[in-house]
């Protein structure tokens, strides 16, 4: 998956900041600090670009609501978002906000004149229908019933002069570069859909807004004051200037192209079709792949700020801890499908789970440990069998991440079988100590697999075996233990 031996770029979706993070962001969040650590624990140099998109009219209209100023909205709702993502354990290399004249104008601007250039970019008068949910124009066959289809709100329509990309132009290129598997759709029913989109034509698509519609509020289009770049061309551009594109062309050069993009289905249009074309005009590399994950659903509606019916994270997080919160959004949502959010969900996985599968191995197994007075253990490997690794990195490389973690989860039920099995408290001397030699390096392992999904819990675990969390080729079962072991306390508590 990455460009070249040794690193690895990925970015999440640049979510609107008119409102405070959902937990829709926080699975799409923790997706992407999954991949990311894996990849660290592969050896590679890491890259996450993450934001806020702070100039599309959404964010003018929910200022207006307020009686505040866009700049206003944008400053105090950005701050929450970056606070989040670190709350929830995102392990981003920069944070970049849209409205950031100084790192991201000039990039955003030089990919418009990169595509004038080419000769795609032209002026035309237009009308159509266009949900400000969507920040998108649509067809009145794509509406149900003159209602966008994901806002349930009926699009205002628009008539005024903007400029226009050729997108037409870009169609068979487009066919290729997606069949040829050089830029990759994942899962590939996704693939099959945005490929039959393609193919039933593709019509050139309004990239600019007037200065009046848009409140004076975005990037400003190149050389001509009465325009404002449409929003989705302008944070699109945000995955290139978060490495560099405009002002520092060495760093730009060593993360780009990116190894993977993760967005939601709802804005798979704009990333899989609109940013490829832009990015051809432009003569610039294409991603090599982007992750289409599904929604957090509520009782089957997808959740959404603007539909009134999201769970706050932020809540969540003060009754819960991010590793339990983490592991849950990882665990009960499949990667590729819609998943419905239930706290009672969430309560089950935690005692079921957290504190009755792994936590209590952890515990009973350094229990044991303790109570044998051995210092240091061996004996014949009756447990690495059971550690399915190469179908936990062919899950991972496929960005399966549910499965992969199902497969991790698979082995510490195989673990806590061997204790059962076992019986190592009826045990002593040699037998006891090649038991928990298994368990141990069992556990050792992991912590290492499960470091990428409950990080925080996994460093407690390597603490309290004198280990590290090193590299993921060191999960594999070593000769001996000899680590100091250090019991202290429960890692979860009982929901």
């Amino acid at each position: 998956m990455a460009d070249a031996p040794g690193k690895f770029y990925i970015t999440t979706a640049i979510p609107y900041v008119n409102a405070a993070p959902h937990i829709g962001h926080a699975l799409e969040f923790v997706q992407a600090d999954v991949i990311a650590r894996y990849h660290k624990l592969l050896g590679e140099d890491v890259f996450v670009t993450t934001g806020a998109d702070e100039n599309s009219l959404k964010n003018v209209k929910a200022a207006e609501g307020l009686h505040i100023t866009t700049r206003e909205l944008v400053d105090r709702n950005a701050m929450l978002f970056r606070e989040f993502a670190e709350r929830i354990g995102l392990s981003f290399s920069v944070f970049l906000r849209s409205s950031d004249k100084d790192i991201h104008w000039n990039g955003a601007q030089e990919l418009w004149r990169r595509c004038m250039k080419a000769g795609d970019i032209y002026r035309k008068s237009y009308k159509g229908l266009y949900c400000v949910g969507c920040e998108a124009f649509y067809t009145e066959d794509e509406l149900d019933d003159g209602i966008c289809p994901v806002h349930k709100t009926k699009p205002e329509p628009v008539e005024e002069e903007n400029y226009f990309f050729r997108l037409s132009k870009y169609q068979k290129e487009l066919e290729r570069a997606i069949e040829s598997g050089e830029f990759r759709i994942i899962p590939v029913q996704r693939k099959n859909e945005i490929l039959s989109f393609i193919k039933g034509g593709l019509e050139d698509f309004s990239i600019s807004r007037s200065v009046a519609r848009a409140r004076g509020w975005g990037v400003p289009v190149p050389d001509d004051p009465t325009q404002i770049m449409y929003v989705w061309v302008d944070a699109l551009s945000v995955y290139m200037t978060g490495v560099g594109f405009g002002r520092d062309e060495s760093s730009f050069d060593k993360w780009w192209p990116a190894d993977v993009h993760i967005v939601g289905k709802d804005i798979i249009r704009f990333h899989a079709v609109y940013w490829p074309a832009l990015l051809l005009s432009a003569g610039i590399r294409l991603p090599k792949a982007l992750l289409v994950h599904g929604f957090l659903t509520i009782e089957g509606q997808k959740m959404s700020k603007s539909l009134g019916n999201s769970v706050s994270p932020m809540e969540l997080l003060k009754q819960y801890s991010t590793d339990e919160l983490r592991y849950y959004l990882m665990r009960d949502p499949p990667t590729f499908d819609d998943g419905d959010f239930s706290e009672n969900g969430l309560k089950d996985r935690i005692n079921k789970e957290l504190l009755g599968d792994l936590g209590n191995l952890v515990n009973r197994v350094l229990t044991l440990t303790e109570k044998s007075g051995m210092q240091s253990f061996s004996g014949p490997n009756e447990l690495g069998g059971k550690l399915k690794l190469e179908e936990i990195r062919s899950r991972m490389d496929g960005m399966d991440i549910h499965m992969a973690l199902e497969s991790i989860m698979e082995f510490v039920r195989a673990c806590n079988k061997y204790v059962n099995d076992k019986a190592p408290w009826k045990l002593d001397g040699k037998e006891l100590e090649s038991v928990l030699y298994n368990l141990l390096e069992g556990i050792r392992s992991i912590s290492i697999l499960l470091y990428p999904y409950i990080p925080a819990t996994c460093e407690q675990i390597a603490q309290k075996l004198g280990t590290k969390i090193t590299k993921l080729d060191d999960v594999a079962f070593r000769p001996s233990f000899t680590e100091k072991l250090s019991k202290g306390g429960y890692l979860f508590k009982k929901v």
